[in-house]
């Protein structure tokens, strides 16, 4: 209610300016929690390899990342042998995964953010936005998914009656010469009626409520909250690589080989959510 009243005052006094309805730069030296949490072990989806925890090892406040103005939020594998998750599993891989979840949440507007992705082919990072509710009953809007091949990422909606691998989706690929590994502005507008994806201003996917209601009910009418996350392996690196199991489910040992020796990693540069356009 208090972003809505101060947009609306903001909007009043500036008629065709955005109201910032959140930002971060990261340019403090620590996450801050006044945003953000951090998700914990006991989360654990799609077949994923690793345990997140809350650990400076796996989320920390960088200023020394190259490109970035300012501080960098960085997510960091870590090869972690046998770390367990008692009663439920076991593990040799942890990682970070921060959301907005009862901090903030927004309704229609665009959101955005700076990335640069590292080549490893099996990783999962993603930046994405999700309804409070039993999934997906309060939509999915992803962003950006990335799992290791670096010409293209991966943008996508899901909700009842389209999700997973029944949800629209579709690959983004990047012009020549550009990859992941670059600096990337990641975004999407959101609105009563459409989602459009795109990659440095470049549309990435249209999706439009007749195609949605095609296949059932519009599910992208009620707040949704921020996420940045850096899975390890899963379903959707497993679907593209074909690597089963062996010797983790979508993950091939070149790259556990590059997390024990530090080098995956998710760079955010800023994360911004202005009002729509008036």
């Amino acid at each position: 209610m208090l972003f809505t009243l101060l947009s609306a005052v903001f909007l009043a006094a500036n008629p065709g300016e955005r109201a910032v309805l959140f930002e971060d730069g990261f340019d403090a030296a620590e996450l801050d929690r006044t945003k953000w949490n951090v998700e914990g072990p006991d989360f654990w989806v799609n077949d994923e390899e690793q345990v997140y925890v809350d650990l400076k090892e796996t989320i920390y406040i960088s200023t020394e990342v190259p490109g970035a103005e300012g501080g960098a939020l960085v997510l960091q594998p870590r090869y972690f042998e046998g770390v367990k998750v008692p009663g439920v599993r076991e593990e040799d891989f942890i990682s970070g995964r921060i959301d907005t979840r009862d901090n903030f949440e927004f309704q229609y507007g665009r959101a955005e953010a700076r990335i640069r992705l590292t080549d490893h082919e099996g990783v999962w990072p993603a930046w994405w936005l999700l309804g409070d509710g039993d999934w997906p009953s309060k939509g999915e809007i992803d962003i950006l998914e990335y799992v290791g091949e670096k010409d293209w990422i991966g943008v996508a909606v899901h909700g009842t009656g389209y999700s997973g691998d029944q949800g629209p989706v579709n690959r983004y690929y990047f012009r020549d010469g550009e990859s992941v590994t670059g600096w990337h502005v990641y975004g999407v507008e959101w609105s009563k009626d459409e989602i459009v994806f795109d990659v440095d201003g470049d549309v990435a996917f249209r999706v439009t409520r007749p195609m949605i209601e095609y296949i059932d009910d519009w599910r992208f009418d009620n707040p949704m909250y921020l996420i940045l996350n850096f899975a390890v392996g899963g379903a959707y690196p497993r679907k593209v690589n074909g690597i089963v199991d062996e010797p983790y489910v979508g993950l091939p040992q070149e790259t556990v080989d590059a997390i024990k020796r530090g080098e995956p990693a998710m760079f955010v540069d800023w994360v911004r959510v202005t009002a729509p356009a008036q």
